[in-house]
């Protein structure tokens, strides 16, 4: 038992001895670090070497460098975060357009029967509410504004055919009335210069015979189309007069969750503008047609009644439109019935135009399609430039119905804003007591 302290003597002094060595290697190991780092013997995070500042020269301290985007002032950065987002929007719209211009017949096809649609469908919704089958009361609706519009266009047909003949000598009448009066002008127009000018015309036409004839092969085409056209709008408003309501239900089944309220709350709202512009137009044009027309009528212009409607078809472009319609009628009435029938057909047009644009348009119209000035111009001639007269007739409405949407999901993001801000405290919550928020988003689907 003497030898047991001896034992524990000497496993103390062993773990001492190795603990001292222990000791003695990290501190040899924390020297080495502070020499590497003293050195630049730094690595970054993918294990190539750094070399500090401070290794340069001894003694000497120079300031670390700043991390680059720190360096972009802040003006930059913004500008450069939104020009990138500005370019992919760009490129959005770019390829939106080209797609848009590929099936352009389709696409204007579609808007066609959206605005016959919106024009019938609260005839179908009055026969529903009466007890008429959804299919019998679509069916009555279409066929019966189908044959009105076929029937108006057949009579304007009907008409110019039937008067063709008289506007034709009646319009050579006139040339040569006009030619009596430059030749006793002011002007001092000889009748050789008369000649002249004529002999061009009919020079300019023979020259350019083949562009002619091409023109005309090229009329064929357009023809096709157009009946093409005719009939994909007439299936696509049969389909949205009687299944409207599921096609809304399913397009929002293609919006993002997050996004579905509002996107269903201003739906509702974009057909209610687009049905008010719609039937807004249609009477606003047919009170145009039949002023203009009695005008008209009465200065004993030829072609009274086709000119009307010529003015009613043509209300549906606003500005361009009435501006084309009027100089139609004011020519005719310059050809066949002299210069001052024409004048009076001028003052009739501008009168009837001046009391629908201060009148009729704000009280029928009224305030959730009203437009600016600006915007119908730059919107017609941009639809005009890229779809031609299909363009331009869809374009205003278009306008229209982003203008609702836009509106509408700003105010409801507002909503959602504070509806999800905590409730405030203090005097602040008495601020926000008379603050009323807006009306909660519908989920009801327009009813096409």
């Amino acid at each position: 038992m003497s030898r047991v302290p001896g034992w524990f003597g000497r496993i103390g002094a062993g773990l001492t001895e190795v603990g001292e060595r222990l000791d003695a290697r990290r501190a040899a190991a924390e020297k080495d670090d502070d020499a590497d780092e003293a050195a630049g013997g730094g690595s970054g995070a993918d294990g190539v070497g750094v070399r500090s500042p401070l290794a340069s020269s001894p003694g000497t301290v120079r300031p670390e460098r700043p991390d680059p985007a720190t360096a972009v002032p802040w003006g930059v950065r913004v500008a450069a975060e939104a020009g990138w987002r500005l370019l992919v929007l760009a490129g959005t719209v770019w390829v939106l357009m080209r797609v848009i211009s590929a099936v352009q017949l389709v696409v204007l096809a579609f808007v066609a029967a959206l605005l016959v649609t919106a024009l019938l469908q609260p005839t179908v919704a009055r026969l529903r509410r009466h007890g008429v089958p959804r299919g019998l009361a679509t069916a009555l609706t279409a066929v019966l504004g189908f044959v009105i519009m076929g029937l108006v266009g057949w009579f304007v047909v009907w008409q110019v055919m039937e008067n063709i003949d008289d506007l034709s000598n009646q319009i050579q009448d006139g040339i040569d009335e006009l030619q009596r009066w430059l030749l006793n002008s002011p002007f001092h127009v000889t009748e050789d210069q008369i000649k002249d000018i004529a002999k061009s015309l009919r020079e300019a036409v023979g020259a350019n015979t083949e562009e002619i004839t091409s023109a005309g092969l090229e009329g064929v085409t357009v023809i096709v189309e157009a009946l093409t056209g005719i009939l994909l709008t007439i299936f696509s408003t049969l389909f949205l007069l009687y299944d409207g309501k599921r096609i809304w239900e399913w397009t929002l089944k293609l919006v993002p969750a997050a996004a579905r309220p509002g996107v269903a709350g201003a739906g509702p709202r974009a057909w209610r503008t687009l049905t008010a512009y719609v039937r807004g137009t249609v009477i606003v044009a047919l009170i145009d047609a039949i002023f203009i027309g009695l005008g008209i009528f009465f200065l004993d212009v030829p072609m009274a009644v086709p000119l009307a409607v010529f003015i009613f078809l043509f209300a549906f472009i606003p500005l361009v439109g009435a501006v084309v319609s009027g100089a139609l009628a004011v020519v005719v009435a310059l050809v066949t019935q002299g210069v001052f029938t024409a004048v009076m057909v001028l003052v009739v047009v501008l009168a009837v135009q001046q009391i629908e644009g201060h009148i009729l348009q704000p009280f029928i119209l009224g305030r959730a399609v009203r437009v600016h000035p600006l915007a119908v111009v730059l919107s017609v001639a941009a639809g005009g430039v890229i779809a031609g007269i299909g363009g331009a007739v869809v374009a205003v409405p278009l306008v229209a119905v982003t203008n609702t949407v836009v509106g509408y999901l700003r105010a409801h993001s507002r909503e959602s804003a504070l509806r999800h801000t905590p409730a405030p405290h203090g005097a602040t919550a008495s601020d926000a007591a008379a603050v009323t928020p807006a009306p909660p988003p519908t989920d009801t689907p327009p009813a096409p």
